[in-house]
């Protein structure tokens, strides 16, 4: 098949790319290296069925461009999460950006499986908030029924894997970082935020599935681990399975200016599998111990950024 890929450079994006290339796919990347890196696409850079795009999914006619042709769309290009600064400018580039590849897949009448986040679904704790992804996921329903759209969507629930950095919140990364140097392991408030990891090569393959069965159009799919853990659990898991001294320090609120993240994330795992038969396999500590092998490679010294985890 022909599939186009925004977001591609990225941390799932660049796993998806991969696993359609075995698949015998030829595949298009659209992405303006914002958030994403060249080294991501390192491994499949002079795959004679790959060509990556730099640019913005703002720009209409490159957006037309690289799915013109396309048999599917996978569209995980988005401004990362809400602790980033320029708030404006995210919601501009998530929602028009969107509104552009929705646009290009009618015209092209193609498959789009549409990246949205975990935020949005009505099982999480009440203090959980709406998110520009929320409109994402209404929009691209709407021109299902307006226009036919052969649109899915996915909520992808805290997805961990080689090539994902501790930024934005992202805890495993951050803890194994930590744990690898031996250095304080700092957790916000009580620590008991509790999330579902899931590794990337279990997600990945079900977001393809999902996207091929069009009994899902229409539909939208949490894709989530099958273990919920507190954030302070999972710190002292990671220490546990690296031997690591690593002591674990709770920090208050007032130290962690900004954070408004949700108690927990709770996804409806089942419906997923029942429907295309694809399920997270990939155990906790196999989890962790392939992201410090990826950290170690990448960098001897460990991730360095400087960010409280469990937000």
């Amino acid at each position: 098949m022909r599939t186009t890929v925004t977001g591609g450079a990225g941390f799932i994006g660049s796993h998806l790319v991969e696993y359609l290339l075995r698949q015998g796919d030829e595949v298009v990347v659209l992405d303006d290296l914002s958030t994403g890196t060249l080294a991501n696409l390192a491994p499949v850079a002079n795959a004679d069925r790959f060509r990556f795009v730099e640019g913005s999914i703002l720009d209409r006619d490159t957006v037309d461009s690289v799915i013109a042709g396309a048999d599917r769309v996978f569209h995980l290009a988005a401004a990362a999460g809400r602790w980033i600064g320029r708030p404006a400018g995210r919601r501009r580039t998530n929602f028009r950006g969107t509104e552009n590849v929705l646009d290009a897949c009618r015209d092209a009448r193609n498959v789009l499986l549409l990246a949205s986040t975990s935020e949005n679904h009505s099982r999480n704790s009440a203090d959980a908030r709406s998110d520009m992804k929320g409109i994402e996921e209404a929009l691209a329903h709407a021109y299902r029924r307006e226009f036919g759209l052969r649109v899915a969507t996915v909520r992808l629930f805290d997805i961990v894997g080689p090539r994902q950095t501790g930024r934005h919140g992202m805890a495993v990364p951050w803890l194994v970082g930590h744990a690898l140097r031996g250095e304080p392991i700092t957790v916000f408030e009580d620590g008991l935020k509790t999330r579902y990891f899931s590794y990337v090569e279990d997600v990945v393959p079900a977001m393809v599935a999902i996207a091929a069965e069009p009994a899902t159009y229409g539909q939208a799919f949490d894709l989530g681990g099958a273990r919920e853990i507190s954030i302070v659990e999972l710190a002292e898991r990671v220490i546990e399975v690296l031997g690591s001294d690593s002591p674990i320090i709770l920090v208050p609120h007032e130290q962690a200016a900004g954070d408004d993240a949700m108690r927990c994330r709770v996804p409806d795992d089942r419906r997923a599998p029942e429907l295309v038969g694809v399920e997270p396999v990939t155990p906790l500590d196999e989890i962790i111990t392939r992201v410090a092998e990826a950290l170690s490679a990448w960098d001897p010294h460990g991730l360095s950024e400087q960010m409280v985890a469990g937000r």
